[in-house]
């Protein structure tokens, strides 16, 4: 079966980059495969929901660039299909002195982003965005917001269908075999050929480029976040979005407090190693995929390096007093009683072979392979720009 391009992921981000293909060039056939029976289900399905700002992330690099572009066309696509999100802001906010210097790079970095209408916070001010708060000082953020992905997602999907691409549900990629002229990929069911085949597989984003690149440097380090939910009756303690100062040595942005777009509060998440690449819950073992990961020479630089910061994560992760105290830093009211448990979601993090854990966007080139190879946050807000950048890669070779 002949397609012009093969999208390997059912992701928002492999959606997203389907979209953009059919957009640009709307006569090129497309084939999505997705391993699942329904599009979205992991990193996509899973997360929390924010539309980021862009405020984090190093200006150039593709994070940043993608981000920012891909907020306002997220923001179109959602008006143009009568999604519902909100634009409610949010905190970032210091809670000792030492993070005071890292709160003023962030001011700074978000300035030189673009981001307009940045506001510096007194203490006073802190409360009068969320009454319940403790720091010392602040950043509000007036464009993040929150939306659902997964209804986002599943829209990209009914459109792409519309415009005449093909999605198929429940087809595991096997095997790719490149040929001079042309690339066939084998799933479990059949084989498809087309002329270029784009990688967004998400968790196993590097299994597949592995499939046409013998001798890939980075790994799918899978890290689960785990969420409590505030009680409905403490739900009044969040009016919207309550983040810490973040570590800069580390790709996560720490334990906030994040209401829904569906509805209610989530608390978290933490970042630990998952024992499986879609390793949901503390029990979910692969043993051969836990091997890998431990067996990997970046993963033991990195597990050196900052052991002691995933140890705590690893007790915060079985202590629900230890989650509790990490979150009383912004809101010293929250008791342990005031959580029950939420879900969680397991975030893709490429990590090199000299123990970087990668910090942008990576996409690896070659003749008929494109790989998404390291796409987690702000993957869901920068989607249709990563789909842009994706996109373009593609029609060069037309």
């Amino acid at each position: 079966m002949q397609h012009d391009v093969i999208i390997i992921g059912g992701g928002i981000v492999g959606l997203a980059t389907a979209l953009q293909i059919k957009k640009s060039n709307s006569s090129l056939s497309i084939l999505l495969l997705e391993k699942e029976n329904e599009l979205a289900k992991h990193q996509t399905g899973n997360n929390s929901g924010v539309i980021h700002s862009g405020i984090y992330y190093k200006p150039g690099s593709l994070k940043a660039t993608n981000c920012l572009r891909g907020y306002h066309l997220l923001l179109d696509f959602c008006k143009q299909n009568n999604i519902p999100f909100e634009l409610c802001g949010k905190i970032i906010v210091a809670t000792d002195e030492a993070e005071k210097p890292l709160l003023n790079n962030l001011f700074v970095r978000g300035q030189q982003n673009g981001l307009k209408n940045l506001k510096r916070l007194t203490e006073a001010e802190l409360k009068e965005h969320e009454p319940h708060v403790k720091g010392i000082e602040g950043i509000f953020v007036p464009q993040t917001g929150i939306v659902d992905y997964k209804v986002v997602a599943e829209k990209y999907g009914e459109v792409l269908r519309h415009q005449g691409a093909e999605i198929k549900l429940g087809e595991k990629v096997i095997d790719i075999k490149t040929e001079s002229n042309q690339v066939t990929v084998v799933t479990d069911q059949k084989s498809y050929t087309a002329k270029l085949v784009v990688n967004c597989a998400g968790l196993y984003s590097d299994k597949v480029a592995k499939m046409t690149i013998k001798d890939l440097n980075v790994k799918i380090i899978p890290f689960r976040g785990e969420y409590f939910k505030l009680r409905k009756e403490k739900e009044y303690l969040v009016k919207n979005l309550i983040y810490p100062v973040p570590d800069p040595n580390f790709p996560f942005l720490g334990v906030h407090f994040t209401r829904m777009a569906k509805g209610g509060v989530e608390a978290g998440p933490n970042a630990v190693l998952a024992f499986q690449r879609e390793g949901y819950k503390k029990s979910q073992i692969n043993l051969a995929e836990l091997g890998e990961t431990l067996a990997w020479p970046g993963f033991q630089k990195v597990a050196a390096k900052y052991w002691r910061t995933g140890m705590g994560e690893m007790y915060r992760s079985f202590s629900k007093a230890a989650f509790t105290k990490a979150l009383q830093k912004l809101i010293p009211e929250i008791q342990e009683a005031d959580l029950v448990e939420g879900g969680a979601g397991v975030r893709a993090q490429a990590c090199d072979r000299q123990g970087g854990l990668v910090d942008d966007f990576l996409i690896l080139e070659e003749k008929q392979v494109i790989n998404v190879c390291n796409a987690p946050s702000p993957a869901a807000t920068s989607s249709l720009a990563i789909g842009e950048t994706v996109s373009k890669l593609v029609l060069d070779r037309w």
